[in-house]
């Protein structure tokens, strides 16, 4: 790995790297914060929220719509209703609503257009009150059109270089452990190179996307002169994004374009305080505010939800491959204290990654194992996610027999007799199994087959600057994790009962209470 060699920010990491970090950093401070409807975001709102009681003002961007009109009604709609701030409700319906009013004023603006759409005037006014910027937004759709995840992943990070250049704010952005893309070995927390064709540095040491990028907006505005039909042109977004992707050395477009934005953000930060902190897979809460809460179905869930289906019991993979895996408040915790870093110590770039494969390595066998214990043993206690106790297995397969099965069970006669026999199904069910394993393996097999470990010293390094009370409340440490403990009592529950009867659990949530007091601050321009 390349690292970076700017010499003033590596100057300006020495000097702060004995100095301690201290959540005081955050006091009578402001916070805008894009990126709280979506997982991670939630997480880390909930945690500010709950214990950094000294920030001055969170400013959330979120975008209104056709059915919520201003920032605050959706937030009060899709956000304040979520399980995740249940702790925080218990203190009492009206408590909460006061704690909403004092600490947060909503932003209605898209985060892919100029500005966020705001006029000039109200987004200077906006720049002018915040202190820290966290960038929590992103598309996470391996398989999302290249234009959508251009905008969302890249593009849209002109807006918040704009908005941190007013007052040289810090920034803390959070990507993705696996803009690495197809490198191998222990992957270092600094610049990731390609894995494949090569792209120009500048003598910062940044890359130089430019080029790339408008390359990418030209062949986008060619298909979509060429493709009338939506459906033929969203499809072939889809596949030129891939084609993209795994061409410069990415399995899919979004690690892709995360690394490109990664990419915005050095070159034009230069000189102000800048942190990239990339997670690995982020699966269901270890600790806080409650172990197991997770909205919807992560990257490892959806292999497991297709074995408790009995949509998928063979699947390519490396059953010996370290999977990474970090739970959500752990990454929520990183954040914030990076943000407290970032506030409190001399302008830098830096990078984190918030991982476990270094410290505490997973096998993807162990995750099997500690599913597949579960469906035999308990699977009455998982309502939503076993709706009857697995018949068979769940077997990982090299990928080239995995590849050769499929090609053999799609071609005509004697094979797929035997198949039959070998999945104990009728042909149609067979053949939708079939076609649930291949679709599955397009987009998840690249996490199955690891052959990388991230490393997190640096991370681990900053964790040690916080004082005993603080590194307590506010943990990123995964070496004690008990990764049996992790799935068997925290996580396959948590899916179950939040990500999977999520409905049952909103709806506790959201009765009968006094939603919080929302203030609007400025709303996107029409």
């Amino acid at each position: 790995m390349e690292a970076c060699h700017s010499r003033s920010n590596s100057a300006s990491q020495s000097t702060t790297a004995a100095q301690t970090v201290a959540l005081h950093s955050y006091a009578g401070k402001s916070i805008f914060i894009t990126g709280v409807t979506g997982f991670v975001g939630k997480v880390v709102l909930e945690k500010l929220l709950r214990s950094v009681p000294k920030v001055e003002r969170i400013y959330l961007l979120i975008r209104s719509n056709s059915r919520y009109p201003t920032a605050a009604e959706r937030f009060q709609a899709e956000v304040a209703t979520s399980t995740i701030f249940d702790v925080l409700k218990d203190e009492g319906e009206a408590e909460f609503a006061a704690l909403c009013q004092r600490k947060l004023r909503f932003v209605s603006g898209e985060l892919t257009a100029e500005r966020f759409g705001l006029e000039e005037s109200a987004f200077a006014e906006l720049a002018a009150e915040i202190d820290l910027v966290v960038n929590c937004a992103a598309s996470v759709n391996f398989r999302e059109p290249l234009d959508d995840a251009l905008a969302t992943n890249t593009l849209s990070l002109y807006s918040i270089i704009q908005l941190t250049r007013a007052r040289k704010v810090p920034l803390v952005h959070v990507s993705t452990c696996y803009v690495n893309g197809y490198n191998e070995g222990t992957i270092e927390e600094t610049i990731a190179p390609p894995a494949q064709l090569s792209l120009p540095r500048n003598e910062a040491g940044f890359y130089d996307v430019e080029p790339l990028i408008a390359s990418m907006q030209e062949k986008l505005a060619t298909l979509s002169a060429n493709i009338s039909d939506q459906d033929q042109r969203q499809a072939a977004l889809v596949e030129l994004g891939i084609e993209l992707s795994q061409q410069y050395g990415w399995n899919d477009t979004y690690t892709f374009t995360k690394w490109v934005g990664e990419q915005v953000l050095l070159q034009h930060l230069g000189g102000q305080a800048l942190t990239i902190l990339r997670p690995s897979i982020v699966e269901s809460t270890l600790f806080d505010p409650v172990p197991g809460w997770i909205e919807g179905v992560k990257v490892a869930d959806a292999i497991i939800m297709a074995y408790a289906r009995q949509k998928v019991t063979f699947f390519p993979g490396d059953r010996q491959g370290v999977i990474d895996i970090i739970p959500a408040d752990l990454v929520a915790n990183s954040i914030i204290v990076a943000g407290a870093e970032a506030l409190g110590g001399m302008p830098a770039h830096r990078v984190y990654q918030c991982s476990s494969s270094e410290q505490n390595p997973l096998t993807i066998k162990e995750v099997i194992e500690h599913v597949v214990y579960e469906a035999r043993h308990h699977h009455t206690n998982y309502r939503k996610l076993f709706l009857r106790q697995p018949r068979r297995p769940f077997i990982m397969i090299p990928g080239w027999l995995f590849h050769l099965g499929l090609g053999m069970a799609y071609s005509a006669g004697a094979c797929w007799q035997t198949l039959k026999g070998l999945l104990g199904a009728e042909a149609s069910v067979a053949l939708s199994n079939l076609d649930a394993a291949r679709k599955l393996a397009g987009v998840f097999s690249f996490y199955t087959r690891p052959r990388y470990r991230f490393s997190n010293k640096k991370l681990r390094a900053l964790a040690s600057r916080l004082n005993d009370e603080e590194r307590a409340a506010f943990p990123m440490d995964t070496a004690e994790l008990d990764w049996q403990h992790y799935f068997r009592r925290v996580h396959l529950p948590g899916l179950n009962h939040y990500a999977l009867d999520a409905k049952r659990a909103r709806l506790k949530s959201a009765a009968p209470q006094r939603r919080p007091v929302a203030t609007e601050v400025v709303k996107v321009t029409s």
